[in-house]
């Protein structure tokens, strides 16, 4: 007999899962019928996603005894891997002879569905094993498994999609009495009917990210986010690394150098006294549902699933419970996590369901403020009988409070990563299988206040399907901003990962209130602002009271000109203006226009003053509406001179280069040039012939000899004339860094000897780089896509006159730099930078790009062939006119790559460019293609 508390537990878990039940009927129905009917925020209604099981939504029968069918709803109740309770059981026996009357079960669907993967899980009494089986389907196909686990664990099958009205499993082998499975699950395969949400896949170079690549728990831009760490370090593999199957933890934090808060459930008992190597749990990807904004796992080692999702500023966890135990949740503020390290722990209990405290971070190895405090509230639905603490060997029972030594030691000479001894709370609960605990965190970096605030504002119920709904809601808002139809399968998927990254990375730092932090004030030492202080600051409000804009903690804006300055003007003009705003408060605040703002401060990472270009082409294209244009022209001006980001030398503003560094004096020229175009914009002509005489100090270090760009010393002499040495370039060379005149090509042409001479070169630096598929580490290789230096080269083609090299090459790079779906490759496998290498793979599909940036007075969109049938862009109505641009393309495939003619309006366009003016007003581009390259498209 079933206990009167598991029964009630039963029941508060079905409630969830009918809710979820009713509205997968609805979606399944209108998927059924077609209908496209548009939200009020822009989404495609009645779509499944391949991450959502439709399993649920099906009718099912199965074998009972003998021959006998009936009704069995418990194989799809969303009830996995507990014993006896939630189960399919058949009425299969065994004879004297060990014969056994193997069962079968069918789910058979109102209208078909197109699906590509089932998981099977066995029951979990492992003394009856369903051992293997054949699915059947409708469409006559059969797949025969095999080695099904008898824990319960999950088979997982996977086939091409396929279209069908009912799939049916037939037990073949197995063990013991009442064979049957715990749970059957069902994936439905994206398709043209899909969500947005569905085409993303997360895993993509999962095995070469960084810890801030892979965010399952954020909104766009959120500032929370939450996902598991796999491998506790940064870049190469660090953070969540598909290759490795254990779960350290979950931060509620991953930054460009920030991180922290982590939570781990476990069971049994653990010592957390030794660490995260030792409280890890396994997992398998079988049964692990990733997307934009939910989680799913199960830890072998504690028997519990793992559901996590998130709004802006509150992570929300789920934990289901398999077997009865003891049950441990681990709070660690204590030691390294992936880019930062956590030293200081203080926390409080409130209450038996709330806790809340502070840590400080350290150890930034790129540099950034040398201590940020972080407050944190964290709220349980269900009070823990006691909270336990530790802090680095001692361990302390059923306390009320918790202080963390402060100090943490360089991992090596130098500022480096640190290491600290692990610190922490556990909140200790007997469990029952079936049981659920949520758990919801907020952070602040201002007080501890505002923690709570955020949590409250944010966090104020404990419906976890809805705060899933949301976010799925919000992501697929923000991803349909960009409509795309044909392509391939993996194109498709490709694309949408690609927006996702262009749209998680970087996140927000101020409270719901709108209060900031402020670490500007420090003393700088190299990349770092030691004895960094706190200074608590508001944004600026509207007249309605609203926060103008966020603040933003963001790795380097280091040549974004070619990729998210772009993009984000396209389909999301808030963004950059947004972004814009919070850089020229930074400047407010401490005097300096942030390369990389590390919460609040400054991280003087890269070179120069990326945010210039930036914010000029939110102005060029007249969605600069945050800031006042006066006074973020003058933000630049001061940072472009003596003391400033851009950290001109005497003998730049003399020469015009910067010794021993041609990429210093490439970028410096570029981001000249860009303000120059905002000052003429101004009416600032003294300031724009200044800043436009600054920008072509490059042809100082333009070799005749060899054709190229490269470093000279102090007194006037080349650096040396190895055009693949990276001597005196930023993460480059003088094959990839040349190219970087995007401001005056016609220039760099003429110093060449003419367009022959510069398409020559430059079509043999890609005929050099394609065998290694255009990919090459730092300052290795002729052309490389896996890094920001090298990312203008195949577009220079459109401006000597040869598009169709363009349109060549540039599908060639799509395809072999970005082109993998995999989780080895997808984006070059070196170094993405929260979607600057995603941002340039979108554009590339789209066939849209600005070798200037869009930063020019008079902005343009350059095209190329894009891999699209359709492509629909939106239109933001607060910035734009108009309310879609669709560009599309006809006899689009792998040969014809070409563009043989193209209209704009109707009216044939004879060029390979269009205005922003043109794009703002809306209207539609068609371009036809073919396998020949039509040389005479262009004037």
């Amino acid at each position: 007999m079933m206990s009167q508390n598991f029964l009630k537990k039963i029941c508060r878990f079905m409630r969830l899962r009918t809710i979820y039940f009713l509205m997968a009927i609805l979606l399944t129905g209108m998927m059924a019928e077609g209908i496209k009917a548009q939200t009020e925020s822009g989404l495609t209604s009645g779509k499944i996603s391949s991450s959502s099981n439709i399993a649920p939504v099906a009718t099912v029968t199965s074998s009972y005894n003998w021959g006998e069918e009936k009704s069995d709803s418990n194989v799809t109740d969303g009830i996995i891997r507990i014993a006896n309770y939630g189960e399919w059981t058949s009425e299969s026996g065994i004879t004297s002879w060990g014969a056994i009357n193997y069962p079968w079960i069918q789910l058979d669907w109102d209208a078909p569905q197109k699906i590509n993967k089932i998981i099977l899980f066995d029951r979990a009494d492992e003394k009856t094993h369903t051992a293997g089986g054949t699915l059947f389907f409708s469409d006559g196909e059969e797949i025969s498994v095999f080695q099904i686990p008898n824990d319960g664990s999950p088979k997982e099958i996977t086939f091409p999609p396929k279209e069908v009205e009912w799939v049916r499993f037939e037990v073949t082998d197995g063990d013991g009495l009442n064979l049957g499975l715990s749970e059957i699950e069902v994936y439905a395969a994206p398709d043209e009917s899909s969500d947005y949400v569905s085409w993303v896949d997360p895993y993509i170079e999962t095995t070469r990210g960084r810890y801030f690549f892979f965010i399952t728990g954020r909104r766009p831009f959120g500032m929370i986010g939450a996902a598991p760490l796999t491998r506790n370090k940064n870049q190469d593999g660090g953070g969540y690394n598909y290759n490795t199957t254990e779960v350290l933890g979950y931060p509620q934090i991953h930054g460009w150098m920030l991180s922290g808060l982590t939570m781990m459930p476990t069971t049994g008992d653990i010592d957390p006294l030794k660490g995260e190597e030792y409280w890890k749990s396994s997992f398998s990807h079988d049964a692990e549902i990733v997307q934009p904004g939910y989680h799913r796992q199960y830890l072998e080692d504690y028997y519990v699933w793992v559901e996590q999702t998130s709004t802006d500023r509150v992570s929300y966890y789920r934990l289901t419970y398999t077997t009865e135990t003891v049950a441990d949740i681990l709070l660690n503020l204590g030691g390294y996590v992936g880019t930062s390290t956590m030293t200081d722990a203080n926390v409080t209990k409130v209450s038996n369901t709330k806790i809340e405290g502070d840590f400080n971070t350290t150890g930034r190895f790129w540099g950034g403020p040398d201590h940020v405090k972080i407050y944190f509230a964290a709220e349980f639905d269900r009070p823990f009988e006691r909270l336990d603490g530790w802090d680095g060997e001692t361990y302390f029972h059923d306390i009320n409070n918790l202080e963390g030594r402060p100090g943490s030691t360089p991992k090596n000479e130098g500022q480096s990563y640190h290491d600290a001894p692990t610190a922490g709370v556990s909140a200790r609960y007997k469990v029952t299988p079936g049981d659920q605990i949520s758990v919801k965190f907020a952070v602040s970096y201002t007080s501890l206040e505002n923690a709570r605030n955020n949590l409250a504002k944010e966090g104020g119920h404990w419906d976890f399907e809805q705060v899933i709904n949301e976010s799925r809601q919000e992501w697929n808002h923000w991803l349909g901003k960009i409509d795309v139809e044909g392509g391939s399968y993996d194109q498709k998927t490709k694309f949408y990962t690609d927006l996702w990254h262009v749209l998680m990375g970087r996140s927000k730092i101020d409270d719901y209130s709108g209060d900031y932090p402020d670490y500007t004030q420090g003393d700088r030492v190299g990349s770092h602002t030691m004895n960094a202080r706190l200074k608590v600051r508001k944004v600026p409000k509207d007249e309605q009271g609203e926060s103008r804009f966020h603040m933003y903690n963001s790795d380097a804006f280091w040549l974004t000109q070619w990729n998210l300055n772009i993009l984000w003007g396209l389909a999301w003009p808030e963004v950059l203006d947004d972004f814009s705003a919070s850089l020229v408060q930074y400047a407010d605040n401490g005097g300096l226009l942030p390369r990389g703002p590390n919460v609040g401060g400054y991280s003087y990472i890269m070179t120069g003053c990326p945010a210039t270009p930036l914010i000029v082409s939110a102005y060029t294209k007249g969605i600069l509406t945050k800031v006042d244009h006066e006074h973020a022209f003058e933000a630049m001006k001061s940072n472009h001179m003596p003391g400033g980001m851009l950290e001109v030398t005497d003998h730049y503003l003399q020469n015009g280069y910067f010794i021993n560094n041609a990429g210093r004096t490439l970028e410096a020229n570029f981001q000249d040039w860009s303000l120059a175009q905002m000052a003429k914009g101004l009416g600032k002509n003294e300031d724009s012939e200044y800043f436009l005489n600054r920008s072509v100090g490059w042809k100082h270090l333009f070799n005749d000899e060899e054709g190229l760009i490269f470093p000279k010393d102090e007194k006037g002499n080349w650096l040396h004339k190895d055009p693949l040495d990276g001597s005196g370039w930023v993460e480059g060379n003088s094959w990839q860094g040349t190219w970087s005149v995007s401001h005056d090509i016609a220039g760099l042409s003429e110093m060449m000897g003419g367009y022959e001479q510069v398409s020559e070169k430059l079509n043999f630096a890609f005929e050099q780089a394609q065998p290694d598929d255009f990919v090459f580490g730092y300052s290795d290789g002729h052309v490389s896509y896996a890094n920001q230096p090298g990312l203008s080269g195949a577009h220079v083609f459109n401006h000597i006159d040869r598009p169709w090299l363009t349109q060549y090459w540039v599908r060639k790079v799509n395809e072999q730099a970005y082109g993998a779906v995999t989780p080895g490759e997808g984006y070059g496998g070196h170094d993405e930078d929260q979607g600057q290498m995603g941002g340039m793979s979108a554009l590339m599909s789209m066939g849209i790009f600005s070798l200037r940036g869009t930063a020019s007075i008079n902005p343009v969109y350059e095209i190329t062939s894009p891999v699209f049938d359709q492509i629909t862009i939106k239109l933001d109505p607060a910035y734009y006119e108009g309310e879609e641009f669709v560009i599309k393309t006809y006899n689009n495939s792998t040969e014809n790559m070409y563009i043989q003619k193209a209209t704009l309006n109707g009216n044939s366009l004879d060029q390979f460019w269009f205005s922003h003016k043109e794009f703002s007003a809306g209207g539609i581009l068609e371009i036809w293609l073919g396998p020949e390259p039509n040389k005479n498209w262009v004037d």
